[in-house]
């Protein structure tokens, strides 16, 4: 079944909880009336975003909801009356907004950590403990303890104790309640020292949590680092001066001296060098680059000189546009992620029953005096914390998303890196995705002599230039020419290109759109198989008479197309062809690749319904690169388009772009994917197995307060360095 492409949140909403801090800017620009962005600073973790959001799903009226717990912003689009009514919701909660002006970012919204504070807390909280162990029992001890464990509780747990206070008073059972409650009882049955230190150790820990946790969320930040911040611009021949690169419009020319970061997207209009592409594309090598080829911004001009002519805005750029479909991949929430907030839920409230039973039902069951039974209760809600539950999932996919943009694989979401690894089928498009899209002339034959040859080739070459189908660009460039004006141009997907040229009605077309006008020439279906069965593509230019000439172009097979589809059988996907070209080319190129499966001449619509078709035997992913193949990209359970050479109609309806178009980048997909999957669950057994095993020593009496927040943190942490794992290099998988 198709998949939405529009990242949801758990209400339905674009929900980018987790996305990347300091990328761009710290908050977007409003994009209309009714649209504001606030700094919520009280919002510390995933959890409290969490309550946030829940809170806001009430309120009537929100078109669009943006959490980025990383810069702790809150963007809203809706009507004014929902708008008061959020920020009445979020003041209740303990959270109030502060209107930004993205105009003039702010920073992240990061907190600075009162270091001194916390170690002061530590100190007075350790000198308590101390004086518990050393000194006998006395009014004077009892004095220097009480006053020892306010002040550590006073240094570190005043805004924890004041949002768990308001939490309970309106009866939510959040973190910051459940230690305002354990704290408060630990103080209230005489363990004062420990109240002390569990306040200090919380802190702290919390402190660490944030601080590991940001390392996941700004990842991918650092590209953006990568494009310099000013060029060197061409004022008048010869002249150059340097601006910021926002000032660079389209149609300039910027110059990039050795060893300089490529500072805008553009093509090479003089000089040559091998450009450094991986922070873009992933690629290992340098590629070379001369006259009218490509470059990215954020690149890396290795040893020539080049002039470049600006093709894109700083903001409008393959980098901007890489980062942005990753911030908008980790404001996606999986379904795993929604099924784990979901239990978090349900699991506090639980544990607070449980703590409850344990105070009340201890003495008569199990002996115990009624403070040591409170106790037990008070450690049951320390370990109760749901925040290592809650942080698996985002960090884990917020890791898996910035490994794949790492290698040139930009994944929309991660509902999209999540269902890679269900893949059973992939189906490919031939053109541009398993060959290099950039086939040559073979063969330009007259079929009817009443046209001067170049006339003929003048006409194919115009017709072809309006067209993006590498067949056609192909046609165009060798032909070469003065390209004349096409009026009433038609072109068909998956058939050729129509129009007038001078008053001669014109089509470049297949030879399935030609045999549906009329009955072929003489000689012409043998000249048309001969050319297909060297594995070329013929298209042919017609006018209402009949057939002009035959125009052959043949396609080479990428260089890793072969091993990925070895690499994609041993991991137990089935590759196959679904070709809009003829029968015995797509043939030609399947053998070679040892693909066993090829449907070939489909329209756009006959694949997609090829699509479905496969959809309904195992779990089916499309890999293509044209406009022909956007629709069945959009209905695949998984769209991959090949983005180097794709068309930008393909790039918007995949949920995976591959910046290199290498093939291999598949299998990279499905083992990351795979490996994001393992570990996440990793990490969800690892915070519930923890969190059982000290549920139990609680429950017998063998857990302390204050271990249980070294378990409930550690815990946090734990899962938090399981998965940054992911951004370690996966095992190679290109050819040696």
């Amino acid at each position: 079944m198709a998949q939405p492409h529009t990242p949801q949140g758990c209400c339905g909403r674009d929900d980018p909880c987790g996305s990347s801090a300091a990328v761009a800017a710290a908050v977007r620009e409003p994009e209309g009336p009714g649209e504001v962005v606030w700094r919520i600073q009280a919002m510390d973790c995933a959890t409290e975003a969490n309550e946030i959001r829940h809170a806001l799903a009430g309120v009537s009226g929100i078109a669009e909801l943006r959490l980025q717990p990383g810069n702790r912003t809150l963007t809203i689009r809706a009507e004014p009356k929902a708008l008061a009514e959020a920020e009445a919701v979020l003041r209740r909660l303990g959270y109030p907004p502060v209107p930004l002006d993205s105009r003039r970012p702010e920073g992240h919204g990061a907190q600075a950590v009162p270091w001194s504070r916390l170690a002061a807390a530590l100190l007075l909280a350790s000198a308590a403990e101390v004086l518990q162990l050393l000194l006998p029992p006395s009014l004077l001890r009892e004095a220097s303890e009480i006053i020892l464990a306010l002040g550590a509780i006073g240094l570190a747990g005043l805004p924890v104790y004041g949002k768990g206070l308001r939490a309970l008073c309106q009866g939510r059972l959040n973190i910051n309640a459940l230690m305002a409650v354990a704290v408060s009882g630990a103080f209230l049955i005489g363990h004062w020292p420990e109240a002390g230190m569990v306040m200090a150790l919380y802190a702290l820990a919390e402190a660490l949590e944030v601080r590991a946790a940001e390392r996941a969320r700004t990842a991918i930040s650092r590209l953006m680092e990568l494009a310099p911040e000013q060029a060197s611009v061409e004022q008048a021949p010869g002249q150059w001066q340097r601006l910021g690169v926002e000032a660079v419009a389209p149609g300039q020319r910027v110059r990039v001296e050795p060893s300089e970061r490529i500072p805008l997207d553009g093509v090479v209009a003089a000089g040559s060098s091998a450009v450094n592409q991986a922070p873009v594309t992933g690629e290992s090598l340098p590629v070379e680059k001369g006259a009218g080829d490509p470059v990215f911004a954020g690149t890396v001009n290795t040893h020539g000189s080049l002039v470049i002519t600006v093709t894109a805005t700083a903001a409008g750029s393959t980098l901007a546009r890489i980062i942005h479909a990753v911030e908008e991949a980790q404001a996606s929430r999986a379904p795993i992620q929604r099924f784990v907030d979901r239990f978090a839920a349900r699991y506090t409230p639980a544990v607070f029953v449980l703590a409850l039973a344990v105070a009340l039902l201890s003495p008569p069951l199990l002996g115990l005096t009624p403070l040591d039974a409170v106790y037990r209760a008070l450690v049951l809600l320390v370990i109760a914390c749901p925040c290592a539950l809650v942080i698996a999932t985002p960090v884990t996919l917020v890791s898996g998303l910035t490994a794949a943009a790492r290698r040139g694989i930009v994944i929309k979401g991660g509902l999209h890196l999540e269902q890679a690894r269900r893949l059973r089928i992939l189906a490919f498009d031939k053109t541009g995705t398993l060959t290099t899209g950039r086939p040559s002339l073979e063969a330009f034959e007259v079929i009817d002599g009443h046209v001067p040859r170049e006339r003929l080739r003048q006409w194919a070459a115009s017709l072809a230039a309006r067209s993006d189908h590498p067949i056609s660009r192909a046609i165009a460039t060798s032909l070469g020419g003065e390209r004349l004006p096409v009026e009433g141009l038609e072109v068909q997907g998956g058939r050729g290109v129509a129009g007038v040229i001078a008053g001669h009605p014109l089509r470049l077309a297949n030879h399935r759109w030609i045999r549906e006008s009329g009955p072929d020439p003489a000689g012409l279906e043998q000249a048309v198989r001969a050319h297909q069965q060297r594995g070329r593509s013929v298209s042919l230019l017609a006018d209402d008479r009949g057939v002009l000439a035959l125009i052959a172009v043949a396609d080479q097979p990428r260089p890793t197309a072969a091993l990925a589809v070895h690499r994609l059988r041993q991991r137990g996907i089935t590759p196959l062809i679904l070709s809009g070209d003829n029968a015995t080319t797509a043939g030609v190129i399947a053998r070679r690749l040892g693909i066993e499966q090829v449907r070939s001449e489909l329209l756009p619509e006959q694949k997609l319904e090829a699509i479905a078709e496969l959809q309904r035997l195992a779990p089916t992913g499309m890999v293509g690169d044209g406009i022909n193949d956007a629709p069945a990209l959009a209905g695949a359970e998984l769209g991959v388009a090949m983005g180097a050479a794709g068309s930008d109609t393909a790039m918007e309806a995949a949920d995976v772009v591959v910046m290199d178009d290498d093939p291999l980048r598949l299998v990279d997909l499905i083992d990351l994917s795979r490996r994001t999957w393992w570990v996440l669950w990793q990490n969800i057994a690892l915070a519930l197995g923890i969190k059982g095993a000290f549920l139990l020593l609680t429950l017998v009496g063998t857990a302390t307060m204050w271990q249980a927040v070294f378990a409930d943190m550690g815990t946090s942490l734990l899962v938090i360095a399981n998965g940054l794992r992911l951004l370690r290099p996966l095992p190679a998988v290109r050819p040696h």
